[in-house]
């Protein structure tokens, strides 16, 4: 008996898997070539020069210049 309890208990730390319908495999296999094609096309951002140092001010909310902040 304890043998076919182990067929149907999924080893503990995994998820118990159910089958995917087919358009949920249709939208994994678009995801997928979406995320194919963007790094196909990805461009390499170039270097800024004399910009601010560490985290990106304009998305962290502040500038700091010679040891004084400003909060915009």
């Amino acid at each position: 008996m304890s043998d076919d309890l182990s067929k149907l208990v999924p080893p503990a730390g995994e998820p118990p898997q159910k089958p995917l319908t087919p358009a949920a495999q249709r939208a994994l296999a678009e995801a997928e070539e979406r995320r194919r094609l963007a790094a196909e096309h990805a461009k390499a951002m170039p270097r800024e020069l004399q910009g601010p140092k560490g985290p990106e001010p304009t998305r962290y909310g502040d500038w700091e210049r010679k040891g004084i902040a400003s909060d915009f």
